[in-house]
């Protein structure tokens, strides 16, 4: 039985994904039409400047972070054990065909630190300080991680895992975290 066409080629987007990964030195993944590549954490800053210099990827949309924990402080703890770390990620995207590349890295759980994207994109800025405040990333370089939202004597970054919220404590979840 042979194949169709459609089920023996490879996704313009797959293609893509592996052209971006191999001028940055990473790891392209392919799914739900979304091109994700994985790079080391010492050469973020200068995959986002390949990224935007050689690959057209000019416009910044955004940057966040996963807490990858085993460490549930609401509801039942994970049934399967995770890699703990944070996964830092950002989004950039061209102007012309609209093609949308994330650029994921992984940090240490503890202590986690990368270098500041805002000498490459300016609108890193914003995204840096709130991944600073809500998840304790440092960005070396930043000239100014202050707080956007909570109080300055505000203690503890609120989207860790191990983060207590106090209306889980008054009221449990009431079942499993999904």
């Amino acid at each position: 039985m042979s194949s169709s066409p459609s089920e023996t080629a490879t996704h313009p987007l797959q293609e893509f994904a592996d052209h971006v990964a191999e001028a940055v030195g990473g790891t392209a993944e392919f799914q739900f039409d979304t091109v994700k590549v994985r790079v080391p954490n010492q050469s973020w800053v200068e995959t986002h400047a390949t990224a935007r210099d050689d690959l057209d990827l000019v416009f910044f949309s955004w940057l966040s972070a996963i807490d990858w924990s085993n460490d549930v402080e609401a509801g039942d703890p994970l049934d399967d054990e995770v890699d703990e770390r944070i996964e830092l990620m950002s989004a950039l995207s061209d102007l012309t065909e609209g093609r949308l590349v994330v650029f994921s890295t992984d940090l240490p759980s503890e202590n986690p630190t990368i270098p500041t994207l805002i000498t490459t994109f300016a609108g890193a800025n914003w995204h840096e300080r709130e991944a600073h405040e809500m998840f304790g990333i440092h960005f070396e370089g930043h000239p100014n991680l202050i707080h956007l939202y909570l109080p300055d004597s505000f203690q503890g970054n609120p989207l860790r895992k191990s983060f207590p919220l106090l209306s889980r404590e008054v009221k449990p979840w009431p079942g499993k975290v999904d």
